[in-house]
């Protein structure tokens, strides 16, 4: 079956950094295009970035435009979310997504696998 499995995350201090993994199986990675979302206690799940199958399309919410950096090696079926200048406004659990769509790359919905997530604390 798919498995998406994250690592990665953990305390931090502001201004500090972070980098998360999500190890793909199941499916054929190449074929999928890849999102990072985050979900803060007592908030919904929003979009952070999303990268497309071939990695050369990237994409980002406003709220971590210039510090974060998706990408996505298909040899190792792994995809990256290099977290960077973190504030206490990251802290959230983080998630990985599969979609095979071309389209809706910030909708959730649009998703088609996801990971059990990874929490990101950052303390001020």
């Amino acid at each position: 079956q798919v498995q998406l499995v994250e690592s990665g995350g953990g305390l931090v201090q502001t201004g500090g950094s972070l980098r998360l993994s999500c190890a793909a199986s199941g499916l054929i990675f190449s074929y999928y295009n890849m999102g990072w979302f985050r979900q803060a206690p007592g908030k919904e799940r929003d979009f952070v970035a999303a990268i497309h199958k071939s990695g050369g399309n990237t994409d980002y919410a406003d709220s971590v435009k210039g510090r974060f950096t998706i990408s996505r090696d298909n040899a190792e079926n792994t995809v990256y979310l290099q977290m960077n200048n973190l504030n206490t406004d990251d802290t959230a659990v983080y998630y990985c997504a599969a979609r095979v769509s071309s389209y809706g790359g910030r909708w959730a919905t649009r998703y088609d696998y996801w990971g059990q997530g990874a929490q990101v604390t950052v303390s001020s």
